[in-house]
């Protein structure tokens, strides 16, 4: 399909404005954000805020469109404005050139994570206020900041915030992942992020000697601990074809630090791995058993949970006839002929903030037959693809702000 079969689509169009702004960490600049999510409200004839819930660096934009009835709990159509780091050299396209190509893929990082989601919304609302329909909840269409490196600056202090609870949110939308099949993932839960910190104490002095309890020896013995528990996660993913990675608990080893030359035995040394528990682990028992191994190891063992934000499991979205929203979101998928399998989101995203404040939250980007290239060189989308999202939209919007 030729690029020129695009250029008078002002629903693409907006797409590929909205991807040329590089909003890219490590330093986003959202200005470029804001002006351009003004020029959209405008056209839409909606009222567009901007709260600064933390700091003047780190926006949260929300457009609003009143429903029939504003006294019941609105509808949070939620996405990031921030993209993760780019390596121009590894692409075929510029990462922030939106180029079409022959095919109908627009390459941008962002394009898939998750630009593209936020542009949906507002390309679903534009068609439904176009069509005259008026909806019974009121829809709020937020763009925060910060979500690709944890939230902390943008969704985390936002939903602490009395702008936030003056939203008055019953049920939040936010992303989900790309599929290569013909299903589309729908995601009701998040496993619990630890990032887990050994610093090992330890007998110091020459490389030739063989010194009792060093840190060495203790890093050794930890390290084989949590390897085990590794192993018995990657078999039971091996064993049951129905487990999906969310399903599982994860358990990588990401940095060892300590010691300043080769022939000098460290005093002290470091390990973090990166953890992230299922929802079927029991959180007190994983804790309890790292105390055990420490001391086991020898003693003299501290670990931590870097940037731990909250101890236990998040209670999962329901999705059961206990949730009308979860009701009108199926009801909405089946009446589309979607095919939607319910899972657990293997990373995290802002819905774990939203969840914890008591909100059912659904992650979902209408995408599938489409390969999974989130953080990925070439990221793309195929207009068509985005466009079908837009109507599948268009229904789901109707359904959950009528429910």
């Amino acid at each position: 399909m030729s690029t020129k079969n695009w250029d008078n689509n002002e629903e693409i169009q907006y797409f590929r404005e909205y991807l040329r702004i590089p909003s890219v960490h490590p330093e986003p600049n959202y200005k470029p954000c804001i002006e351009f999510l003004n020029r959209q409200a405008e056209s839409l004839k909606l009222p567009i805020r901007v709260f600064y819930p933390l700091n003047e660096q780190n926006p949260v934009v929300v457009l609003t469109w009143e429903g029939m009835e504003p006294e019941l709990p609105s509808i949070l159509l939620n996405s990031h404005m921030d993209v993760v780091p780019v390596f121009p050299e590894n692409w075929t396209h510029p990462p922030f050139g939106a180029d079409i190509d022959e095919e109908g893929r627009i390459f941008a990082r962002g394009a898939q994570d998750m630009k593209c989601v936020g542009m949906q919304y507002l390309a679903a609302i534009r068609a439904l206020k176009k069509s005259g329909l008026r909806l019974k909840r009121t829809i709020h269409i937020s763009f925060v900041p910060d979500e690709e490196v944890g939230g902390r600056n943008g969704m985390l202090p936002f939903v602490n915030s009395k702008e936030f609870q003056s939203l008055n949110i019953g049920f939040s939308l936010d992303e989900g992942i790309a599929s290569p099949t013909d299903e589309f993932p729908v995601f009701y839960a998040e496993r619990t992020v630890k990032r887990l910190i050994f610093k090992f104490s330890g007998s110091a002095g020459h490389g030739l000697l063989l010194m009792p309890n060093t840190a060495g020896e203790k890093l050794s013995y930890l390290v084989g601990k949590m390897m085990e528990l590794r192993a018995v996660q990657v078999k039971r993913l091996k064993d049951n074809p129905k487990l999906q990675i969310g399903d599982v608990t994860t358990i990588n080893l990401t940095t060892v630090n300590g010691g300043v030359q080769s022939n000098v035995v460290p005093p002290y040394i470091t390990a973090t791995f990166d953890c992230r528990l299922s929802l079927d682990t029991d959180i007190a028992e994983f804790e309890a058993n790292l105390h055990k191994w420490c001391a086991e190891a020898g003693g003299d063992i501290e670990f931590e949970f870097g940037s731990n934000w909250r101890k236990g499991h998040i209670p999962p979205t329901a999705t059961d006839a206990s949730n009308p929203f979860w009701l009108a979101f199926k009801s909405a998928t089946d009446e589309l002929g979607l095919s939607i399998n319910l899972q657990v989101f293997p990373g995290g995203t802002d819905s774990r903030y939203i969840r914890n404040a008591g909100i059912p939250a659904l992650g979902f980007s209408p995408m599938n037959h489409t390969p999974v290239l989130l953080h990925d060189h070439d990221e793309f989308l195929e207009a068509e693809t985005y466009l079908k999202g837009v109507q599948i939209y268009q229904k789901i919007i109707s359904s959950v702000a009528n429910a």
